[in-house]
């Protein structure tokens, strides 16, 4: 029977490049556009790495996010340079994979690495910031039901994350902090929400000192 043509563009291997994976891998997803990656970033998934058990992080720099104004994004290969700089982790991996195939939305890029790595156990990692709005992602229940999902909380969105639409849709899922280790092996949909040290460092914030930065342009 022949299978249906991919959405996805594909390279004359057949294969995109991608960070390492093998089957029973740990591997946390988080994605974004990095722009400019930054130390908060590296906390989230320091954080995620050890609560989580994962074997590794990958980082994967998205081309643009739908739901955000794209008039200051920088180019996709400087963003990548940026975030291989600030990772500085050997079990982080920087990935601009999404662009190579054509993917525009989140649930996409999982099923795609679903179906090309469906023995490793992914793990979705996002901040509580983006929990609030998850309810406005493309095809966010199917990503729900699709990997385990991890809430890293950050200042301010403690409260709206936890009361958020996507929270109640998914309360029934929601596992104990004393369970995370397990997170990556759950069937899901399953979700937990980290507590600890937060970062109060944001893209938006570093985008705006780089603008007003005396040395800016120098």
């Amino acid at each position: 029977m022949k299978s249906s043509s991919s959405r996805f563009r594909i390279r004359p291997s057949g294969l995109t490049r991608l960070p390492r994976a093998a089957a029973g891998m740990r591997i946390g997803l988080y994605g974004g556009s990095f722009n400019p990656a930054h130390a908060g970033h590296r906390h989230v998934s320091l954080m995620a790495l050890k609560r989580l058990g994962l074997d590794r992080v990958w980082w994967i720099v998205t081309p643009g996010n739908p739901l955000k104004d794209t008039g200051e994004l920088a180019t996709t290969a400087m963003r990548v340079e940026e975030a291989k700089q600030v990772s500085d982790d050997p079990r982080i991996d920087v990935t601009a994979f999404e662009e190579e195939i054509g993917a525009r939305y989140t649930v996409d890029t999982l099923a795609y690495l679903k179906r090309r790595y469906p023995r490793v156990h992914f793990v979705w990692i996002m901040g509580a910031d983006n929990l609030a709005s998850f309810h406005r992602w493309r095809g966010w229940w199917r990503i729900a039901r699709m990997m385990p999902m991890a809430v890293i909380d950050r200042p301010g969105w403690t409260l709206k994350a936890v009361r958020s639409k996507t929270a109640a849709a998914l309360s029934a899922s929601r596992i104990g902090e004393n369970e995370a280790l397990a997170l990556p092996g759950r069937e899901p949909p399953a979700w937990v929400f980290l507590h600890g040290p937060r970062s109060h460092l944001s893209s938006t914030k570093l985008r705006q000192m780089r603008r007003t930065s005396p040395s800016r342009g120098r």
